[in-house]
């Protein structure tokens, strides 16, 4: 533990300095300084826990180094010497948090005890940060999860600016613009199948997440959808000029990825934060185009056309001759329902303006989807043509000489191709989650237990796996988790005599700290609470 003493009197500074052995009492003596103004710029560099200082010096007195201190490091302890007995300083020192105010000359052995005293809550303090940095990390499942349905509010519109900042405010987000724009991006690796697990994809999103970070960007997790990164700044140009940035630094992670792929689709600057909803969209248009194509890369939506961030990635002239099933196959497999009439737009917005207003077009790729569709439900997901003819009508002359209809049965159509793929899945979900609380079950008491572990033993995405866990059991995983540890711990507290520390290690937490913090967040009682209420209840 760290301890700097201030002290303008050369005799003083070098009794307390001298006097003590510091190091035998587990204490790094960092520093000294005359006075205040030389102190704060060491105490910057240096950071000790506990600040020993006199009241009386020139350039800056002890009072207004501690306000100093206390505003940019409110964890240091602060001492005060003086050799005035003058109510009006202690009062003043009171008020600035300092931890003691002693008067001189003070003796070193009783110098020492008032820093070990201070230690002691230093340590405490420590251990309080600790646990709850620890919590809002355990928590971040949940706050993912509580950011996407924020984000999802802020693009459906309808809430005032006042409630959008009241919301961001509670979620720790800071949404100030005065300009927005939006960037969606999803990565997959080609080695697995959509929706398994792949520890390097893990690795990238957690580099793009630090990305974010440094743009100032908003992470935000979509799930299965992929990610959004929520860009702000000053004006368009700063924001265009940190989006940039950021996809150089993307392409750089990815390019040390060789079987992985990755797309971005990059909306248009929204002046005010009800327009976000407006970026969004055009970036989901350049999105959809990640159906189109099997090149890696970034699409900006614009009014005119959608430009590729290099000339390499040229989509938006597809011509007929080039219609390609696979793009409808992609998408019926890895596309959400929510993203059907986008990319059907871009669909036929890459083989030209007027393509679907062709009867003889229209009439054509209108019966190629219907195909498709019937292949990819019989083929690759094992249905019943018959089921499929029960939803889906075949489409119809009538249907196809009007372009609006033709649009809605398309898009129709491929949401109940999807949504028959959701169905198909909706099995394997209930038995993925039935094993996933077998391994809780049986996993619980190993301190290791994390989502990803989890993600790992069921070979799902960590995303896939938070979104299915929450829409299958009603709770995120690392709510049930420590629910469940919980009801562990007050059954041993209930049946057993051991003590607190035992008990944290049975149900899998290493640190007794932490798992006393966690106990009484949950339980709003004390572990030494509960137990006595739980033997009052008994004898009575």
């Amino acid at each position: 533990m760290k301890v700097f003493l201030v002290e303008d009197e050369f005799v003083v500074r070098e009794g307390i300095k001298n006097n003590i052995n510091w190091e035998a009492h587990g204490y790094d003596f960092c520093g000294e300084a005359s006075d205040g103004e030389i102190a704060y710029s060491m105490i910057q560099k240096e950071q000790p826990d506990i600040v020993i200082t006199d009241i009386k010096m020139p350039f800056m007195d002890g009072l207004q180094l501690s306000r100093l201190i206390k505003a940019e490091y409110p964890w240091i302890e602060i001492i005060l010497l003086t050799g005035y007995e003058d109510f009006q300083y202690a009062r003043e020192a009171i008020r600035i948090g300092v931890s003691c105010y002693l008067s001189k000359p003070i003796s070193g052995d009783n110098l020492l005890k008032e820093v070990d005293a201070i230690a002691e809550k230093v340590e405490e303090k420590k251990q309080e940060r600790e646990v709850a940095l620890r919590y809002e990390a355990e928590m971040q499942e949940r706050t993912e999860l509580d950011k996407l349905e924020f984000f999802r509010s802020l693009l459906k519109g309808g809430r005032s600016f006042p409630e959008l900042l009241e919301g961001a405010k509670k979620l720790g987000i800071d949404i100030s613009g005065p300009c927005y724009n939006v960037v969606l991006l999803k990565l997959w690796s080609t080695r697995h199948d959509a929706f398994e697990y792949s520890g390097s994809v893990l690795d990238a999103e957690t580099s793009i997440r630090e990305i974010a970070d440094k743009e100032g960007a908003i992470f935000f997790d979509l799930n299965v959808e992929g990610i959004a990164l929520l860009f702000r700044g000053e004006s368009e140009e700063k924001i265009t000029e940190s989006i940039k940035r950021s996809i150089s630094a993307i392409e750089a992670v990815m390019s040390k990825y060789h079987n992985m792929r990755y797309f971005g689709g990059v909306g248009q600057c929204a002046g005010r934060i009800t327009e976000i909803p407006d970026s969004f969209n055009w970036a989901s248009r350049a999105y959809a185009h990640i159906y189109l194509t099997s090149d890696n890369g970034f699409l900006w939506g614009s009014e005119k056309e959608l430009q590729p961030v290099n000339e390499n990635l040229i989509l938006s002239t597809i011509d007929p001759k080039h219609i390609d099933r696979r793009h409808i196959k992609e998408f019926l497999r890895r596309g959400d329902e929510s993203e059907t009439e986008v990319f059907l737009d871009e669909f036929f917005k890459g083989m030209g303006n007027n393509a679907i207003k062709s009867t003889m077009l229209r009439q054509y790729i209108a019966m190629d989807i219907y195909f498709c569709v019937a292949d990819f439900v019989e083929n690759d997901l094992g249905v019943d043509r018959d089921k499929l003819d029960e939803e889906m009508a075949v489409p119809t002359p009538e249907i196809l000489a009007d372009e609006d209809r033709t649009r809605d049965y398309l898009v129709e159509t491929i949401r109940i191709a999807i949504g028959i793929r959701d169905n198909n899945y909706s099995g394997k979900y209930h038995d993925m989650v039935k094993d996933s609380l077998s391994y809780i079950e049986e996993h619980y008491a190993e301190d290791e237990l994390s989502l990803n572990t989890l993600a790992a033993h069921v070979n799902f995405s960590p995303n896939h796996l938070s979104a299915v866990f929450k829409q299958e059991t009603g709770q995120p995983f690392i709510k049930y988790l420590t629910d469940y540890r919980m009801e562990q711990a007050k059954r041993l507290l209930c049946t057993t005599s051991k003590k607190s520390n035992e008990i944290a290690m049975l149900v899998g937490y290493k640190d007794p700290h932490y798992f006393s913090y966690l106990f009484k967040k949950t339980q709003g009682v004390t572990t030494t609470q509960y137990r006595s209420g739980m033997q009052m209840e008994a004898a009575r």
